[in-house]
């Protein structure tokens, strides 16, 4: 059996940028264990499959490991596919989720997640959160799937040093955010998920669900500018709308064709 696959960078300025994502259209959906397969194969944060569903798609996200409840950069990336490849006629595509209906807008050759935004709320900073960096946080919060810690200056995000071997081990998390004021950008940020099959995800549209409410509060600002800050870089432009966030960036193919399972 042939399906088509698109590799994608999302939320890039350029090829290789960005986070590289893997799509598959389908016509009907594969049995789980060959999605999670095909997800181990391809070997990127995230593999993306959607098929029809009426007048929407539904779409599935697995990591090399997992399968997920959100991700951003995988949809953005679905999106171009159906925009660019697949010639799909309107300027706004919803998908169907597991975290409910998740819309996108094309406009002016950038793409717009519409995503429920997340609800935060402080936590202690403990001797164990402690040995997760190479340096203390300043604030630390937990949303729905991941911890969020707060550090002096973007430098400081630039610089850090995972714990990976420790963070792996949190049952409580899918992951954990570091972020801090930009420089340039509203605010900065990256993102370790190694309990999840990513150690560091390049850019984690998701994750800017629950920056995106924290950094609006703090800067009093509804728009935000973000950069991820891994070494790949992720740019993205944010809006908080209240129970729900809007997600920017563009998307670029760098390939397509088959895979024969």
């Amino acid at each position: 059996m042939a399906i088509e696959l698109y590799h994608v960078d999302a939320f890039c300025k350029d090829l290789f940028s960005g986070n590289p994502a893997a799509i598959c259209p389908l016509d009907a959906w594969l049995e789980d264990h060959l999605m999670q397969n095909i997800a181990a194969e391809n070997n990127l944060a995230e593999t993306a499959f959607f098929v029809p569903e009426k007048d929407q798609f539904h779409i599935r996200w697995f990591t090399p490991s997992v399968e997920v409840d959100l991700c951003g950069h995988a949809t953005l990336a679905a999106a171009h596919v159906l925009f660019t490849h697949k010639n799909y006629p309107n300027d706004k595509i919803v998908f169907t989720s597991r975290s409910g209906e998740l819309p996108v807008t094309k406009k002016a050759g950038c793409l717009t997640l519409d995503f429920p935004g997340d609800t935060i709320k402080p936590t202690e900073i403990t001797d164990n959160m402690c040995t997760w960096f190479n340096q203390r946080p300043l604030e630390a919060y937990k949303g729905r799937a991941d911890y969020l810690l707060i550090f002096p200056a973007e430098v400081d995000i630039a610089n850090i040093k995972a714990n990976i071997p420790v963070i792996e081990k949190l049952i409580e998390a899918r992951g954990v955010i570091v972020s801090a004021k930009g420089n340039a950008a509203d605010f900065v940020s990256r993102f370790f998920a190694p309990q999840s099959g990513i150690s560091e995800d390049p850019v984690t549209g998701s994750a800017h669900t629950t920056l995106t409410p924290y950094w609006s509060a703090k800067l009093k600002k509804k728009k935000l500018v973000a950069v991820q800050l891994s070494p790949r870089r992720g740019y993205l432009e944010c809006e908080d709308k209240g129970e729900r966030i809007e997600i920017s960036g563009i998307a670029k193919t760098f390939s397509s064709g088959h895979i024969f399972v």
